[in-house]
């Protein structure tokens, strides 16, 4: 069964694989790069993917997928449509959807994965990234908002792996008990609140040093990478030192 218990009929050996989330296309392509033959025109790494395109995460060319002929398809809860995973699925597309909200869940269901849709073994980034995570933060502890979207201006709520990345780095999420994942926020509440940090990723709003900070005068803004900040994959492995020396 994967991530959201449905059963997943994956044959015994997998050669032909289509990935709809870039993090997971990433993990694929340093793992399996032969049996990578389709992803999304959103998956940007690694660099130069040579792989057949399938349009985005929200609209993916289902006839294309067919045509690609894949032993199963790689998705996720919250980055892919209900509807379309289903439509695959009665085509006879064998999907297999990932639910990653933590850290600790990355890691398990990257591993699952790995051994059940894939048939291979997990691969020795992924030990690293355990690794990398390991040590238990214990500095001082700062609050944050996390804006990801500005016109209309929308943050990090709860429950997300972003939201569990940050807090395993010290930086607590004001938005945390939020009702929504991502809520819809004024502008001028966000700076009502006063935060220690203004996390500003560069997606899926390319936020940057010159588009966003100056939303937040007198507030310290930390721009900072959305690869190693949403992504589990591979990027998982480098993440935690590059994330603390940016939020610093």
């Amino acid at each position: 069964m994967d991530d959201t218990g449905i059963a997943v009929k994956i044959p015994g050996t997998v050669r032909r694989i289509v990935s709809l989330v870039p993090s997971l296309t990433e993990s694929v392509a340093a793992t399996l790069p032969g049996a990578l033959v389709g992803a999304t025109d959103w998956c940007s790494h690694p660099p130069g993917l040579d792989v057949a395109r399938v349009r985005g995460t929200k609209n993916p060319d289902l006839d294309a997928i067919r045509r690609l002929a894949p032993d199963v398809v790689l998705a996720n809860a919250e980055e892919n449509r209900p509807p379309d995973i289903e439509a695959l699925r009665e085509s006879g597309v064998p999907v297999w959807v990932t639910r990653i909200e933590t850290v600790e869940e990355a890691f398990a269901s990257l591993e699952r994965m790995f051994a059940v849709a894939c048939r291979t073994e997990p691969p020795a980034w992924l030990a690293r990234a355990r690794q990398a995570w390991r040590a238990p933060y214990d500095g001082p502890r700062r609050t944050a908002i996390v804006p990801i979207w500005r016109r209309p201006w929308m943050v990090v709520g709860r429950d997300t792996f972003t939201g569990d990345v940050l807090r395993r780095l010290g930086v607590d999420n004001l938005y945390a008990g939020h009702p929504e994942r991502y809520p819809k926020v004024p502008l001028a509440e966000l700076n009502e609140r006063r935060p220690d940090l203004v996390v500003l990723p560069d997606e899926p709003y390319a936020f940057s040093p010159s588009d966003g900070p100056e939303s937040f005068p007198g507030l310290r803004c930390a721009p900072v990478s959305g690869r190693l900040l949403t992504w589990y994959g591979p990027s998982l492995v480098e993440a935690p030192a590059l994330l603390l020396r940016a939020l610093s």
